[in-house]
């Protein structure tokens, strides 16, 4: 990263933590405007800064400047706009702050000789001037920034490092030292003989008197070793029986000093920029190679990348996502995606076996848009509202398959007209699902074990139409709030499995409510059950709806809402406002050496909580209202937890405690006795040691028998025998 560029990224980091610093005092003090900072030092090309203060009627303007002969003053702001070389942008960042960016219209590319091109910096220093922003409102200038510009041109190779290199010899296969003892550049070396600057004349000077051995270039004299170099006049007595008969270009200075031939290196790694290839199309479709169209273009759908959306993300074969995308609105969106056409998503996609497949596309019309459209602040009357039509809000594509091959693609249009005042927060949502089948497939969670981060997958047994057994799919839950985070506008999010989970909403309850404790458990119970209304849970990641072997059941611990609690003025107690779910895993073996996981029970409990008014701090007035509310939460969770695998049997009670010959908890090992022929040598394979302690017994005794003690005793008994 240049110079200039690090400064910059610097300057723009800095103005914004300032701008967030500022944000809170200049917010209430809303017919003020103030630029922060009022002045920049930039040596880039993008220059950022804040203005603060009610910004609704503001209108920006750009003028170079420069200070007077006499005063040295720059002069008043000026609302009458010039033409500059630099662009400019401005961004909403709330109600009272603009982020106010500058980008410069010009290459910083140093001019050539006989450049033509006047998109170039004619010098080294490109550019120096200073620029004054003033913020206007009905013509008059309220706020005014300097800025003070010091660009230097960027020094790029003119061939992009496509030009000649250096190259470097492989020294394994090139001669090194031909000559060590030439020191001098195009100077004959006295007694240098290798030196090839030295003539013929030179040499006859010192031909005799030459640099003896590697240094002088000569090859060191044929060792005593050597047969060629033995007479039988002065040969030692070990000659020729231990000489070495060998060429004399075998010698330790090969390497060093080999004039012979060369051996061409391969290529190695080069330091060119290289070219950058487009995408080239896949003939076959595999898990998470990008789908391309038609026209060999990547298909893309805003997806998410860091947590940030991406409008042109592509999308991969069989990875199923669904994501949601907030894009605050200032005015009517106009382009991609947020306003789409039938032909723009009506598109021809490649199948993976040559042929290709067509999106059809199926639009619907929203009629509820308040999970689509929030406004933090309530519209006033008098502001005026905007109205924006057929506003892309739901992209839900669903890619059929089989083996390698797509059989077709449906998208789901989901579209609306809608209506908000200044600000507001649009949220839209973007999905993709992989089918497997003719039409007719349901996405599955693993193959056949569980993966990490798949929906855990639930089930309800089907007794229409008189299909026994028939298990119909459907998920387990847990709470998703969104805007106000209340109950009744609350989403349900998919249990992924082995992924704990704790997520809550919030519950208005009256002080009239605290009355009829019976009715607002059965109202709290109702909340926490419409999550859960599976009743088996699949075991297995992709488990067959006609085979309850493949399925748990999920085990319930009922909250009956008619048991007797000990009722409180004021206070109600048993109410189930927590919902946990645990749910058991284990491994069961290994497929291409990746863990597979099932499930292997699943249990769905309640924590009871006591539900009291806050009537702390002396402010006894609320709860005497019956009208007044609080807030109270009601969560749920779920925890995974991994069964244990036992991979050896429990140990005994007698190996527990009989430690007399075990060697690594008792002092004296008697199986080391033994040791070379015992399991505890390890210097030498097992049998090799016992062959060798064997031997050392058959010696042993062939000793005993042929030594002094049993001479003395045939002795002995020989003498008692006569």
């Amino acid at each position: 990263m240049a110079h200039s560029e690090v400064k910059t990224l610097s300057t723009v980091i800095t103005l914004q933590f300032i701008g967030v610093l500022f944000f809170s005092p200049f917010s209430r003090c809303q017919n003020i405007l103030v630029f922060q900072p009022s002045f920049v030092t930039t040596t880039g090309p993008v220059i950022s800064a804040f203005l603060l203060g009610k910004s609704s009627d503001v209108s920006l303007n750009l003028r170079t400047v420069s200070p007077s002969n006499t005063t040295g003053s720059i002069g008043s702001p000026s609302c009458v706009p010039e033409a500059t070389q630099w662009g400019l942008t401005r961004e909403h960042l709330g109600k009272n702050t603009i982020r106010v960016q500058l980008k410069l219209n010009q290459s910083l590319r140093l001019c050539s000789e006989n450049d033509t091109n006047s998109d170039c910096c004619p010098r080294p220093l490109c550019m120096l001037e200073t620029l004054q922003m003033s913020a206007c409102v009905n013509g008059t200038a309220r706020a005014s920034l300097l800025i003070q510009v010091k660009i230097h041109a960027r020094l790029v190779p003119a061939n992009n490092g496509f030009g000649n290199k250096t190259v470097i010899p492989n020294q394994v296969y090139e001669p090194l030292g031909t000559c060590p003892c030439d020191l001098t550049f195009r100077v004959c070396d006295v007694r240098c003989c290798c030196d090839k600057d030295c003539s013929d004349e030179d040499l006859k000077l010192f031909v005799s008197q030459c640099l003896p051995g590697p240094f002088g270039g000569q090859v060191s004299p044929v060792p005593d070793y050597q047969c060629s170099v033995q007479s039988s006049q002065n040969s030692p007595d070990w000659f020729p029986f231990l000489c070495v008969d060998s060429p004399p270009e075998n010698n330790p200075y090969l390497g060093l000093f080999y004039q012979g031939a060369t051996i061409a290196s391969r290529p190695g790694p080069s330091f060119q920029i290289p070219d950058l290839p487009t995408p080239v199309p896949v003939n076959v479709l595999i898990q998470g190679s990008p789908i391309f169209k038609f026209d060999d273009k990547f298909f893309t759908i805003p997806q998410k990348a860091l947590g940030q959306c991406v409008n042109n993300a592509p999308v991969a074969f069989l990875e199923n996502f669904d994501i949601k995308c907030g894009t605050l609105l200032h005015s009517c969106p106009t382009g991609v995606p947020l306003q789409t056409s039938q032909t723009d998503l009506s598109i021809t996609l490649k199948n993976g076996e040559g042929g290709d497949v067509v999106v059809e596309v199926i639009d619907e019309v929203a009629t509820d848009l308040s999970s689509f459209i929030y406004e933090s602040n309530s519209p006033s009357s008098s502001v005026q509202k905007v109205v924006c039509e057929n506003v892309t809000l739901v992209l839900d594509y669903k890619f059929y398959w089989k083996e390698n091959v797509m059989t077709g693609v449906t998208l789901t249009r989901t579209v609306g007209s809608i209506t908000f005042s200044e600000n507001a927060m649009l949220t839209t949502r973007y999905a993709a699902v992989f089918l497997n089948g003719e039409f007719n497939g349901e996405p599955n969670s693993g193959n056949p074990g569980y993966q990490v981060g798949r929906p855990v997958i639930a089930g309800i047994i089907n007794t229409s139409d008189n299909n026994t057994g028939f298990m119909e799919r459907t998920s387990v839950n847990i709470w998703k709030p969104v805007s106000d985070g209340l109950c009744s506008t609350a989403e349900k999010k998919q249990v992924l499995f082995g992924v704990n989970s704790t997520s809550g909403c919030v519950l208005p309850v009256s002080q009239q409510n605290l009355t009829q404790c019976a009715l607002l458990r059965e109202t709290v119970v109702t909340l926490q059950t419409a999550l859960i209304t599976a009743e088996y849970v699949a075991k297995i990641g992709n488990p067959d709806n006609l085979t309850m072997t493949d399925w748990v059941n999920i085990r319930f611990d009922t909250v009956n809402s008619s048991t007797a609690f000990e009722e409180t003025s004021g206070s109600c107690d048993g109410i189930p406002a927590h919902q946990h779910i645990q749910i058991w895993s284990v491994i069961t073996g290994t497929a291409k050496g990746m863990p597979q996981r099932e499930i292997q029970g699943v249990q769905v409990s309640h924590d009871l909580s006591t539900w009291a008014p806050d009537c702390g701090g002396g402010e006894v007035s609320a709860c005497s209202d019956p009208m007044e509310t609080w807030m109270f939460s009601v969560t749920s969770s779920v925890t995974f937890i991994d069964i244990p695998i036992k991979t050896r049997p429990p140990t005994t009670r007698f190996q527990i405690n009989f430690t007399e010959y075990d060697c690594n908890r008792n002092d004296v090992c008697w199986p080391e006795l033994a040791f070379p022929v015992t399991k505890y040598y390890t210097g030498e394979p097992y049998h090799l040691a016992l062959a060798k302690g064997m031997i050392l017994v058959f010696f042993f005794i062939t000793a005993s028998i042929l030594g002094t003690p049993w001479r003395q005793i045939r002795q002995a008994w020989s003498s008692a025998a006569l």
